[in-house]
């Protein structure tokens, strides 16, 4: 692997390429989150990215969500390697996940890789049978017989983040990755806008680029806007600073430390990743700082609050983050004072903004100055707004397109980006998870669909997103659980006693004993006479019409529905069955 590797084409004129390359995205379409993209041509398969989303709040113990594997399972044998275009969440946090089950070979920029090495300590995957390999911008690699790739610089808001030119046997596939265009970007290294430019000269076939920004016109603002705003309120603030920001951000990191060093203060980490990726970054040389500047956070009381700048996580006021446990009182090291500039250096997450707000209030009440991006430019995007995503399409000129990376609105707008730069409608594809769209040079078609549901990750389990553990959890968390012991004499049949009745979660305790009574007396009417009907007592609470009529009756008296478990047992203890009602 050289960035003098020889740039590969497989266009000959003499020869015109029918067989089609498939690609099919496993994630990332219609949804900002876990991006992953297969590309197959005969006997190949290589995967641009593996990420993970965050859960829903429909799914309740969820720890975070992967792409389906089921097509790459059942093809295992063709996969060539994966290509990482960046190390953020939403691009790797699959990997884990994918690697533990197919030892493959994964390319990727150095901060990604590190990265990559983390996870996979993290989480107990073995490395044996994994590769990893750094690559920079210009390096190109082979993937097979059918595939390489190309590497390209671009910017974005976590180093050696890069776009990718694919050669096919059919033509060109450049995928954008997330991208910005900064003209002023901290490690002074632009997007490669010259290579990108090259390839629209040498004709692209299919141009595969992210929507997140396609709303906002104009250019985004650069990094540097940022560091500008810290050295403002750095200057200003007369006690403690402390800055949430995500610990990916290694430019975000260096311009903090940079205010810091201005004036004349220490930084101190807080957060375990971000304690990380510091160290990360400061191993490969990405972070300039004095060699007094750091001090551990547990010495910070030695030194005077206008010296002190804490760096930590919590920006999206993860439960256990740093910023959030100083905020509720219950950080080891730091409570928050009177007196303490709280800077919070990231846009909230969609959905997120109800958590956030709850950590702010927390920092009012205790006398914080807080500073957040509603209020002040203490933030800016690492995604490309609409001019910097028109002037990729210019450059590139594709002659087909899918635009990735966006909820389904966002998707349809650069749709209507690129017909008003003149491209044709017709070769402008919105395509979905699972969608296998054959690829030639006369043009594209959907040919198939793969499995491509949302996997969720319960702890050491996979859930499928509609099994009913996700239903029961959402049911007992908004009515609750009510809990019937059935005890029946085992030699006559007979209710030995009234039925038991317990519950969590669903009734206030002023009319819990009243209520208890009146299920008991409802459920020992019905059983009675079910026992007076010749009917087994058993057979009568796996009727459906019975958990009905106790589900009424309940409801009629309580106004919930919680969910309702049956527990029949026998005098003589020979037997001890559960009966679950699916209410």
């Amino acid at each position: 692997m050289s960035s003098n590797a020889k740039r590969h084409g497989y266009n000959n004129p003499k020869y015109k390429n029918t067989n089609p390359v498939k690609i099919i995205p496993l994630g990332g379409i219609g949804e900002i989150g876990k991006n992953m993209t297969a590309f197959e041509y005969g006997n190949d398969i290589i995967i641009v990215d593996c990420g993970m989303s965050f859960p829903e709040e429909n799914m309740p113990g969820v720890d975070c969500v992967i792409p389906d594997f089921t097509y790459l399972r059942r093809n295992q044998e063709k996969i060539r390697g994966i290509l990482i275009t960046h190390g953020h969440e939403d691009h790797i946090g699959s990997l884990p996940y994918f690697l533990r089950e197919f030892k493959c070979h994964v390319f990727g920029g150095t901060m990604a890789i590190e990265l990559i090495k983390l996870k996979l300590q993290d989480k107990n995957v073995p490395f044996e049978g994994i590769k990893l390999s750094t690559c920079k911008n210009g390096d190109v690699v082979q993937l097979g017989n059918a595939f390489s790739a190309e590497f390209i610089r671009v910017n974005h808001s976590i180093a050696d983040s890069y776009a990718l030119c694919i050669n096919t046997p059919v033509g060109k596939i450049v995928h954008s990755g997330d991208f910005k265009i900064d003209y002023t970007p901290i490690n002074g290294k632009t997007i490669n806008l010259q290579r990108l430019g090259e390839l629209g000269k040498e004709g692209v076939l299919m141009f595969m680029c992210e929507s997140t920004n396609v709303e906002i016109e104009g250019f985004s603002p650069s990094e540097k806007h940022v560091g500008e705003a810290f050295s403002h309120y750095f200057r200003k603030a007369e006690g403690r600073i402390i800055v949430a920001t995500f610990s990916s951000h290694v430019h975000r990191m260096q311009q903090i430390i940079t205010a810091a060093e201005k004036y004349n203060r220490h930084i101190c980490l807080s957060g375990r990743s971000m304690i990380q990726v510091f160290n990360i970054a400061n191993s490969l040389g990405y972070i300039d700082i004095q060699p007094d500047t750091l001090i551990d956070i547990d010495s910070i009381d030695n030194y005077p609050d206008n010296r002190i700048v804490i760096l930590t996580t919590g920006s999206q006021a993860e439960p256990m983050s740093a910023l959030t446990r100083m905020a509720f009182n219950s950080h080891r090291s730091v409570d928050i004072q009177k007196g303490d500039t709280v800077i919070i250096s990231a846009d909230p997450i969609p959905g997120n903004e109800k958590p956030i707000y709850r950590v702010i209030n927390e920092l009012y009440k205790k006398g914080a100055h807080v500073i957040y991006q509603s209020l002040a430019d203490v933030h800016v995007s690492g995604h490309a707004y609409r001019d910097e995503l028109m002037m990729l399409h210019t450059l590139i000129k594709p002659k087909y397109f899918i635009p990735v990376h966006g909820e389904y609105r966002m998707l349809c707008l650069h749709k209507e980006m690129a017909v008003s730069l003149g491209m044709n409608e017709d070769n402008v594809y919105i395509i979905e998870n699972g969608d296998v769209l054959s690829l030639t040079e006369d043009g594209a078609k959907i040919t198939d669909h793969v499995p491509a549901s949302p996997v969720l990750i319960d702890g050491t389990a996979t859930v499928d997103a509609d099994d009913r553990i996700l239903t029961d959890r959402i049911h007992l968390g908004e009515d609750g659980c009510l809990a019937i012991a059935i005890t029946v004499d085992e030699r006559t049949g007979d209710l030995a006693c009234s039925p038991a009745v317990n519950s969590m979660g669903c009734f206030d305790s002023d009319d819990m004993d009243v209520l208890y009574e009146l299920i008991s007396d409802k459920v020992d009417d019905l059983l009675k006479q079910a026992s007076n009907k010749a009917g087994s007592i058993e057979a009568f609470l796996e009727k459906r019409n019975f958990r009905e009529h106790i589900k009424n009756f309940v409801h009629s008296k309580s106004g919930r529905k919680p969910m309702i478990i049956f527990n029949i047992s026998y005098v003589n203890g020979y037997s001890d069955d559960e009966y679950y009602g699916d209410t």
